[in-house]
């Protein structure tokens, strides 16, 4: 099993691919990721069928959660319940967020 991930080589690699987002980790109880978007990319995730919890690394914009927006900045944490509706948007520079889910990435 893997022990190790290279988050900064996951952010490289999404600049470069049509994706914007990488779950470098997805077990039974756990999964976790990286997300990155371009200023005014589109976040088209739907919901989850986990709890999931957002790190900020860098960016800012929007954390819409349920129909309520949240402003986001570098260094916070959200929390997003299981089947909420939810997308980050009006990010003005690159957004890089960790993501880890409470079960598996689905």
């Amino acid at each position: 099993m893997k022990i190790e991930f290279d988050t900064k080589k996951y952010v490289k690699d999404l600049a470069k691919s049509k994706s914007y987002f990488h779950t470098f980790l997805n077990k039974e109880n756990i999964a976790a990721g990286i997300l990155r978007l371009e200023p005014g990319e589109k976040d088209t995730q739907s919901p989850h069928e986990s709890d999931e919890v957002y790190y900020i690394v860098k960016g800012d914009g929007f954390l819409s959660i349920g129909g309520k927006d949240y402003k986001i900045s570098e260094g916070m944490s959200y929390y997003v319940a299981k089947n909420i509706e939810h997308q980050f948007h009006n990010n003005t520079k690159e957004l890089i967020v960790v993501y880890f889910f409470s079960g598996q990435d689905s």
